[in-house]
């Protein structure tokens, strides 16, 4: 199901800030060569991301799913001048192309690229989070909300992305195995009462979560 109309997209992406030729670039070579091009952030919620880590300012963001790297490009574009954004990519083919797109960016030095698992990885990360996102396998949303939230400081973000699932959550019976770990992650954070948090209806859904 496309979330959002196409000519509604189209509408809203004229009427944005236009984004980087490098993050147009990494936009038309993921469309063209990837078989999961859809993953990509894109340039309405990219411009969202940047503009909203760059009124934060944050010292510390982690990611958690890197694909191409576009998403961490758009959110490094507000770190604070000491500020360091950790992303974390399970695949090697996807973290090499991420990585060549941090060091054509001249970001390897402020972006923090770890390869592996990221339930293993995220507690070695002695770090207090200012803004996490969330954009990786769909089961394991629960478990890395569980994992960041001691670590994210009072007033600090997590965006969560994909929360529609395509719309699958929408069904009367949730249906499939990663859109079954989405409902139940949207209504852990429901009944979570340490957060404020809504839901926004931008690509295929952005939960986003403030720690009180």
């Amino acid at each position: 199901m496309d979330m959002i109309e196409p000519l509604v997209q189209a509408y809203a992406e004229r009427y944005s800030s236009p984004t980087t030729a490098l993050l147009e670039e990494i936009a038309a070579y993921t469309a063209a060569n990837h078989p999961e091009a859809h993953m990509l952030s894109g340039p309405l919620q990219g411009k969202f991301l940047e503009i909203l880590s760059r009124v934060m300012r944050p010292r510390r963001i982690l990611e958690i799913g890197t694909f191409m790297g576009y998403s961490a490009l758009c959110l490094a574009a507000g770190l604070a001048e000491d500020g360091r954004l950790h992303t974390i990519e399970l695949r090697d083919e996807d973290a090499d192309l991420a990585e060549g797109n941090f060091r054509q960016a001249n970001w390897l030095d402020r972006i923090i690229l770890h390869r592996g698992n990221a339930l293993a990885i995220i507690p070695t990360l002695d770090e207090v989070w200012d803004l996490v996102f969330i954009d990786a396998d769909k089961v394991g949303y629960i478990e890395y909300y569980k994992l960041v939230m001691p670590r994210l400081r009072r007033g600090g973000l997590v965006l969560a992305d994909n929360v529609l699932f395509h719309g699958q959550v929408l069904q009367p019976e949730v249906e499939g195995k990663s859109a079954r770990a989405i409902q139940a992650f949207n209504e852990l954070v429901a009944a979570d009462k340490s957060v404020e948090k809504v839901m926004l209806t931008v690509r295929d859904g952005l939960f986003v979560i403030q720690k009180k």
